[in-house]
């Protein structure tokens, strides 16, 4: 893993075509925005791994658990 100190509207370049960009950092809490292709995905892990497990859900033929994972 890397590590990179950034201030406020300073930015990260990731290959040539995804750029982080720190907009603000306050009270621990740093917001950021993220510029990549429409082609790749960008999501918070827990909504990552959320679509994982319906994924493999999907796959397995458990369709029951993934319906019960919307109530």
């Amino acid at each position: 893993m890397m590590v990179i100190r950034r201030k406020a509207n300073e930015a990260i370049r990731i290959s040539d075509n995804i750029r982080v960009v720190i907009h603000e950092v306050r009270h621990g809490v740093v917001r950021f925005g993220i510029e990549a292709p429409d082609d790749i995905a960008v999501h918070r892990l827990e909504v990552y791994e959320q679509i994982q497990q319906e994924n493999q859900a999907a796959v397995a033929g458990d369709t029951l658990a993934w319906l019960k994972q919307g109530e």
